[in-house]
């Protein structure tokens, strides 16, 4: 069997556990980061005989769009699993999805998209209390540890901050910068590009560029649209779109009790450090880097979200900043509990949890994450 296969994904299992229950389920993420193989997988061992549906074709695109019941049940006829692939291609998707969980009953949904555009707009109201959903993003450190091991991992650490963990990157380890290139160049576009709100699509490439060289620092709407020569509504906009695509994430400001907190900041990650690098064309080693800082701060950041997604922790997240260059790189609020990280890619350098922020929040607990504390910064629970 292909190596992409064998790397377990560990959402595999609780998807597993909710077949059957009367509900839809939703995978949505980037796109090539293996819905696709996932679902195949889930549906031909529950069912070889599932019926598959890939709105890349034309046909289906019509067959489902704005589809009666009765037309929906001649489709699927005595198929126990349906899968509908790239869903985000169908018109008033949500409705047709509606209409097959409430109306062919035995049936199994399993629904991909590759952003939440569409996804997010027309599913949530039409399958309300009818869908469980899921999230699968680029390879995580924890599925990566358990498939290598975390030797092999710590080893491939720096390989892992430049070219990102994409299924593709990682099962061609030669072919890392073609392969990325690819993705950051016509993929990380294909959504977008589709949309109605994209006036001015030579803006994407130099607004992606200007976000990934200000990783680890806030994000000013105004001066980036007085650089980039549009107004600030479209760089929000684009912004907006750019996280529903699953391209970046934001990560807001704390601010409850200190009077020169930051109030309305935030910085902005990429789900993945290889397309980041990509984007700004830069695939040198960590030892010839002068952004190793922003590098690792994303790793981290990017890693502890998808390891909070797979293991269902809904924890509240930040950064925090004062007026006066106080800083504290992530924070987590779990249950009343604060926990606050730093992050340092020199083992050697101490961190400083300013005065500021433990006298004013007194429930906390405080972690320097460097090289070789991060293993259990990402397996935490």
């Amino acid at each position: 069997m292909n190596e992409k296969y064998t790397i377990n994904r560990l959402i595999e299992p609780q998807i597993r556990e909710k077949l059957f229950r009367g509900r839809a389920i939703i995978v949505v993420g980037p796109r090539r980061v293996g819905k696709t193989t996932l679902l195949k997988q889930i549906a031909s061992d529950i069912d070889p005989e599932h019926l598959w549906l890939d709105c890349d074709e034309p046909d289906i695109r019509s067959m489902l769009t704005d589809a009666t019941s009765t037309r929906l049940k001649a489709i699927i006829g005595k198929a126990k699993m349906v899968v509908i692939d790239e869903a985000q291609r169908i018109q008033n998707i949500g409705i047709t999805l509606k209409l097959i969980v409430d109306q062919i009953s035995n049936t199994q949904l399993l629904v991909s998209g590759s952003s939440a555009l569409e996804l997010s707009n027309e599913i949530n109201e039409p399958l309300t209390g009818r869908k469980y959903d899921f999230e699968l993003h680029p390879f995580s450190y924890a599925e990566l540890e358990a498939h290598y091991g975390a030797l092999h991992e710590r080893r491939l650490l720096e390989n892992r901050l430049v070219y990102g963990s994409y299924p593709d990157v990682v099962n061609h380890p030669s072919e890392e910068v073609i392969l990325l290139n690819e993705l950051s160049q016509s993929y990380l576009y294909k959504d977008l590009f589709s949309y109605q709100e994209i006036r001015k699509p030579d803006l994407l490439p130099r607004l992606l560029e200007a976000l990934a060289l200000q990783v680890g620092s806030e994000v000013v709407v105004y001066e980036l649209a007085q650089t980039l020569g549009v107004d600030s509504e479209t760089i929000r906009r684009y912004i907006d779109l750019l996280e529903k695509t699953f391209v970046v994430f934001s990560l807001k400001s704390l601010s409850r009790n200190v009077r020169n907190e930051l109030k309305k900041s935030r910085k902005i990650y990429f789900y993945d450090n290889g397309i980041r690098n990509s984007i700004i064309r830069n695939f040198q080693p960590t030892s010839l880097r002068t952004d190793v800082g922003a590098l690792w701060e994303n790793y981290l950041v990017s890693e502890r979200r998808k390891a909070n997604s797979i293991n269902g922790r809904y924890a509240s997240t930040w950064f925090w900043r004062t007026t006066q260059q106080q800083e504290i790189d992530y924070l987590e609020d779990q249950d009343g509990l604060l926990k606050a990280f730093e992050f340092k890619w020199n083992s050697k350098a101490k961190a400083k949890f300013p005065k500021t922020f433990t006298s004013n929040y007194p429930t906390h607990e405080l972690m320097l994450v460097n090289p070789d504390t991060y293993q259990e910064f990402l397996q935490e629970v």
